[in-house]
């Protein structure tokens, strides 16, 4: 509730606090999300009209205000299509070959593993590149990121397959003494730096092919095409929900059914893209 307090305090209040509700219109309201958007945040915007939205709703069920003057506000009609960036990514007839390659690369240990991690987690690079020791719970197989390494600053637990925690184990010979798991070869009190991971697939023959976030499409196609739970799939990409109600009941579940999940995953990528019993 705190957050959702906060973007109002921050984006309606100052333009229509003072105002009684039932003297809103439709346009003040729509101005008001619009100027949200203006300044490139688009999810917030979106998120904002729908808080208001619900603010309306409740206001007429409890006979505050007679009519919802902002009804028909919908956020696709008002707000403009968000642009979606899409990172080259890697063909499932392309994986076969590309396995071959990641296990003939001799390239420092702490980016051949970091890059099955990677593959191994559908985690974002930023994410695998920075992961700490204390993180992870191998008794346990879960690896729990904190808020504040999240893109969404929400906590996120990321169950461990056999061959993720293999990882764990060959990494721990060169770094189980540090803090970071997967440092840099060259400064090792440091993490990876942004562009290894491309630089890596570049070097392998994948540069405008497929790049290290580019994984993560990999794993939901593979995943929804076998007909896996979309909601266990996108929870364990870590997207945000934009129904609210749903995001507070995915914050809390799908844990097994996620841990089944990337034991398939992982003996799918160890079979080359073959498809293991699910």
């Amino acid at each position: 509730m705190g957050r959702i307090r906060a973007s109002l305090e921050s984006d309606v209040f100052p333009a229509l606090g003072s105002r009684p509700m039932v003297s809103l219109k439709a346009r003040e309201v729509m101005e008001a999300v619009k100027a949200v958007e203006a300044r490139g945040a688009s999810d917030q915007a979106g998120r904002l009209l729908q808080r208001v939205k619900a603010i309306y709703r409740w206001a007429v069920t409890h006979q505050r205000i007679d009519t919802n003057p902002i009804l028909d506000l919908v956020p696709s009609e008002i707000l403009k299509p968000r642009t979606v960036q899409h990172r080259a990514a890697l063909a499932d007839k392309e994986l076969p070959e590309f396995m071959r390659k990641l296990a003939a690369y001799d390239g420092s240990p702490s980016i051949v593993l970091g890059l099955r991690m990677l593959m191994l987690t559908a985690c974002r690079p930023g994410e695998v590149r920075g992961a700490r020791w204390v993180e992870f719970d191998r008794k346990a197989a879960l690896w729990t990121i904190p808020a504040e390494r999240m893109k969404m600053r929400e906590e996120h637990r990321v169950p461990l397959s056999k061959q993720a925690l293999e990882v764990l184990d060959k990494i721990e010979a060169i770094s189980g003494g540090r803090e970071l798991v997967f440092p840099s070869p060259y400064y090792p009190s440091k993490p990876l730096s942004e562009n290894t991971f491309n630089s890596a697939l570049a070097r392998m023959g994948y540069k405008s092919i497929a790049t290290a976030h580019g994984f993560r499409a990999l794993f939901s196609t593979v995943a929804n095409e076998h007909r896996w739970n979309p909601d266990v799939i996108e929870r364990q990409l870590a997207h945000r929900e934009q129904n609210e109600i749903r995001a507070a009941y995915h914050r809390t579940t799908y844990i097994a059914d996620r841990t089944k999940l990337m034991q398939w995953w992982a003996d799918y990528l160890g079979n080359g893209g073959a498809t293991p019993e699910q």
